[in-house]
């Protein structure tokens, strides 16, 4: 009975949540992180919102295909570059082995068809906002991923969207057809053809697929998400997402060419499937990499337990007080402003729950962000003139409305004396205490940060 399978998970969960990492050699500190990691990562799959947001980007996908291709090719069109497209989405599809051929010239065929200059203004307007629907979809499903509750406003959206869907296809055919050109001088084919350069070229040939995908992942990594995001958690999303993508298209190509049977199942309609499927996957791949740069850049969210965290009441009032002495410290000493990151590093605590009690403490007025690019915490008035008794209570009634209030509930006589009990016996613990008490104590505990 004692190696059973809950007793197993039990076991599994000790060892891998039961301790503090710092605390081990370098070795297993890392492969513990990285055991963290994959597990987290297994539960977001399993539990969490990636597979829906997937999903839910698949059938943008299929809405907005052609007349994103339509709106690239008119602007590639203008450069003569749009020949290009064609085969640019054949080796998109290629992982699809025979079926790309098929589906490949229909979707050109499509493009070819739409006319934007025959669309008219609300035809025009239409497509325009089928293009930008698909990249304001993976926005929100990014900024669901890095836990941000307010997205980019609409004017931003839009300037922003519509010049990387202009932009974005001259840039990078012109640097396509730069690199070719490069490569058929005379000279510099001669100088390719020395050994071991050729040798070094062949290889580096090889790897270019690889680098050109974790060099685009990286590059959405850090673009997308309404937030700053750094180079080297990016780079992390971007070397997990690249690998995989290249990885699942060897392994999709494998899977049709030995399916022929879905065919005589499907009929026509296989390679619709096939389509959807692979969609679905590189949707999948490419959300995987996002939460790996959230994680890496916000190793505090790598918890236990999955989803937002339902914080204690015990736990809000811990945390608020220690925002406010840290935030007191630093500015009692003259020190730079703690930020979102500084904190969540400095209290282990996930990127979510510092932001909703951060935004509490901001909207009762104890704290005010500063305008610069930093976004440091400081404190909006003396901090004196707070006491712990007016903390705790703003901590305690966050969330609290005129339509859900404890004075909208009614209870009994004596319930109410114990309630009104507590409150004074509060009161009372820590009169004559204030903010600036706990800072003024934490400010000369704690070394500079």
């Amino acid at each position: 009975m004692k190696w059973t399978p809950a007793y197993l998970l039990d076991r599994l969960d000790i060892v891998v949540w039961g301790g503090s990492p710092e605390a081990l050699p370098a070795g297993r500190r890392h492969g513990l992180r990285l055991l963290r990691l994959a597990m987290v990562l297994f539960r977001d799959l399993a539990y969490g919102q990636l597979t829906l947001w997937a999903m839910s980007l698949v059938y943008t996908t299929l809405l907005s295909f052609v007349p994103l291709l339509a709106l690239s090719f008119s602007v590639l069109k203008a450069f003569g570059v749009h020949n290009q497209i064609e085969p640019t989405l054949a080796r998109l599809l290629a992982p699809l082995g025979a079926n790309a051929d098929e589906i490949s010239p229909r979707v050109i065929q499509f493009v070819d068809n739409t006319n934007v200059g025959v669309l008219g203004s609300a035809g025009l307007a239409l497509l325009l906002y089928t293009v930008v629907s698909l990249v304001q979809k993976i926005e929100e499903s990014f900024n669901a991923i890095w836990h941000i509750a307010t997205p980019r406003s609409i004017a931003e959206r839009f300037s922003l969207y519509l010049s990387a869907l202009l932009v974005g296809p001259i840039l990078i055919f012109a640097a396509v057809g730069i690199t070719a050109a490069t490569l058929d001088m005379a000279g510099v084919r001669e100088f390719l053809a020395l050994e071991p350069i050729g040798w070094m070229a062949a290889l580096i040939g090889r790897l270019v697929p690889y680098l050109i995908a974790i060099g685009t992942f990286t590059a959405i990594y850090m673009a997308v998400p309404k937030t700053r995001v750094d180079i080297g958690p990016a780079l992390a999303g971007g070397l997990v997402g690249g690998l995989l993508w290249q990885i699942s298209g060897w392994a999709f190509a494998a899977f049709v060419a030995s399916s022929s049977q879905y065919s005589a199942i499907y009929s026509g309609f296989a390679v619709v499937i096939l389509f959807m499927f692979w969609l679905y996957l590189s949707w999948l791949i490419l959300l995987i990499g996002a939460s790996v740069a959230f994680y890496r850049q916000h190793p505090e969210s790598v918890v236990a337990t999955g989803g937002e965290p339902r914080l204690s009441n015990r736990m809000r009032e811990r945390l608020a007080l220690a925002i406010m002495s840290a935030v007191g410290a630093h500015y009692l000493a003259g020190r730079p402003p703690w930020t979102l990151a500084q904190l969540c590093q400095l209290l282990r605590v996930p990127k979510h729950a510092v932001e909703t009690m951060l935004a509490a403490l901001q909207s009762g007025g104890l704290l005010v962000q500063s305008k610069d690019d930093a976004g440091g915490y400081l404190p909006a008035r003396d901090l004196g003139a707070i006491s712990l008794k007016q903390l705790l209570d703003l901590v305690r009634s966050a969330g609290e409305s005129r339509f859900l209030a404890p004075a909208g509930l009614p209870v009994p006589e004596r319930v109410e004396q114990i309630l009104q009990g507590i409150d004074d016996s509060l009161g009372a613990a820590f009169e004559g205490i204030s903010v600036l008490d706990l800072a003024a104590e934490a400010s000369a505990a704690r070394p500079a940060a």
